[in-house]
């Protein structure tokens, strides 16, 4: 608060972390322009005369809230240990309706994913599992044993260091558990040459251009034989259980990313506010037509 405190001194922080090295008009090569005294936040292009604002073709574009509650609910989000529900953050953020928390919320969940980011590496734990979702007139925990109700299937890779211990994960649902679904995922989240780990799983056979250990578990416990990965499914369920009362199925990815978000920056927390604004102000826009209809 005392860093940021008034909406001039987050827009040009905002400003620093969209041009670190200067104004750069979007329209044109132009590498010059000012700051304009009459529209706030505000800079034009001395070349093509086009005005941006620094919240432009950001994840705050066109925004009608306070550029200081956007960095207060930015810092609420990253460096909660436990996630935050839209009704949390409404309270804390002081914002006037539930609706506007909760589209703001997912529009953060959006700047928890950069679009660069680099592929897992080295050796990956990889399974898949089924995560408990609901509606309103479903159970918080969805059906129980093999029931499909409230069920959806997801994928989950982590990578494990040379010492044993855990680093980056990735979480995504997936529409099956066939072949081509599991070789698509580990494709996506790894590099070539990587290591991957699994139960014996035959579906995970002969994933191009990757090294794949696969052992049997049988009766031995999943968690002996690949700890880390069991450990992200049993975590990421009791946060969805406790911090949301059940995940929401149209929004499942969007939580996923957000437990990969905290766990992968679980021991730089401080530095989680920079990086969630320095992802929002590289990606576009969601309007929130998109974001309810998916498209």
């Amino acid at each position: 608060m005392r860093r940021f405190p008034d909406d001039a001194a987050c827009a040009d922080h905002l400003a620093r972390k969209r041009w670190p090295k200067g104004f750069r008009c979007p329209v044109c090569p132009s590498e010059k322009g000012w700051k304009l005294d009459a529209k706030p936040w505000t800079w034009e292009c001395a070349a093509c005369h086009r005005q941006t604002s620094v919240t432009s073709g950001t994840i705050m574009h066109r925004t009608h809230l306070p550029l200081r509650t956007w960095f207060l609910a930015s810092h609420l989000v990253a460096t909660h240990s436990n996630g935050i529900s839209a009704l949390q953050l409404q309270t804390q953020a002081g914002i006037g309706s539930y609706k506007t928390a909760w589209f703001l919320l997912h529009r953060l969940r959006k700047s928890m994913v950069a679009p660069d980011r680099d592929a897992l590496a080295g050796v990956i734990e990889v399974d898949e599992s089924s995560i408990p979702f609901r509606t309103q007139h479903e159970p918080v925990a969805g059906g129980q044993g093999r029931s499909p109700i409230g069920k959806l299937a997801i994928a989950g890779a982590v990578e494990v260091y040379d010492d044993g211990s855990p680093g980056r994960i990735r979480l995504s649902t997936i529409p099956d558990f066939k072949r081509p679904t599991l070789h698509g995922f580990v494709q996506r989240v790894s590099l070539p040459g990587s290591m991957i780990s699994t139960d014996g799983n035959s579906g995970y056979d002969g994933v191009p251009d990757r090294l794949h250990h696969a052992q049997v578990i049988g009766k031995m416990p999943a968690h002996v034989f690949m700890p880390w990965i069991h450990r992200v499914f049993s975590n990421l369920k009791r946060w969805g259980l406790g911090t949301f009362h059940g995940f929401r199925k149209h929004y499942l990815q969007a939580y996923l990313d957000e437990f990969a978000f905290r766990w992968n920056r679980r021991k730089w927390r401080g530095a989680s506010f920079e990086t969630l604004l320095g992802i929002g102000v590289r990606i576009g826009p969601m309007p929130l037509k998109v974001l309810v209809t998916g498209g």
